[in-house]
């Protein structure tokens, strides 16, 4: 039995439900508190006769949500055909999703090489994995493999990007670019290759030797896992 005895004497357990997660938190630190708790800290205050806890629990457990991960892939008016989601609600909902996405990216920037495509692929992956259509980016760089800038050149279907090497290259000649990366995700999660990813890889490659612009390499995002065409020896 919990014995910790918080203000005005009370053990944690006979604290009124709305309180206990503020209470926890102080007591063991916020990994000690479930998603729901750490919800409802965010949420603080619930629908009418039912606490914010409760009101996160049922939140969570919705079908179409899948847990946290679920508000990577939400939006306010489907938040708001949630009962007890009002408006203010579901923006603070997506700005804690985010937010989360934000500290994962600026985490995975001190590690960033454009030549290494473990540290590209983390740094892309929050932007990437939670998309529901394909996205292709190119991302260009300086002789010293520094980056100029990224753009993204298409959005697909959601299992098909369209693109042509010549709208990759007159987006590189623009930037001055030395030579690029190319960056997709597959909305499946499953980042292997398809041949149509092959086929392009082959004549962005091709084309780029001609007109001096190397392609360096050709990562594909899926869902915590990538591919990258260098690493598997397709260019």
């Amino acid at each position: 039995m919990n014995k910790t005895i918080f203000n005005g004497g009370l053990r944690m357990s006979e604290l009124p439900l709305q309180e206990q997660p503020y209470e926890k938190c102080l007591a063991g630190g916020a990994g000690s508190l479930t998603d729901a708790e750490l919800l409802s800290v965010i949420l603080r205050t619930g629908s009418r006769g039912e606490p914010a806890v409760a009101l996160s629990s049922r939140l969570l457990a919705k079908e179409h949500m899948g847990g946290l991960l679920g508000l990577m892939h939400t939006s306010v008016p489907e938040l708001m055909r949630i009962r007890g989601i009002g408006r203010v609600k579901a923006v603070q909902l997506l700005c804690v999703a985010e937010l989360s996405r934000r500290i994962a990216k600026s985490q995975a920037m001190a590690n960033l090489h454009f030549t290494d495509p473990a540290s590209v692929a983390d740094y892309y992956m929050e932007d990437l994995r939670h998309l529901e259509q394909e996205v292709l980016m190119v991302l260009l760089l300086d002789t010293k493999g520094g980056r100029l800038g990224e753009e993204i050149l298409s959005r697909g279907t959601v299992n098909a990007t369209i693109i042509s090497p010549r709208e990759i290259f007159i987006c590189a000649l623009r930037y001055h670019a030395v030579s690029i990366v190319l960056l997709h995700n597959h909305p499946s999660g499953n980042p292997q290759p398809s041949p149509e990813d092959i086929s392009l890889t082959e004549r962005v490659r091709d084309a780029g030797h001609l007109i001096g612009i190397d392609l360096i390499d050709h990562i594909i995002i899926g869902d915590q896992r990538y591919v990258s065409m260098y690493r598997e020896g397709l260019l």
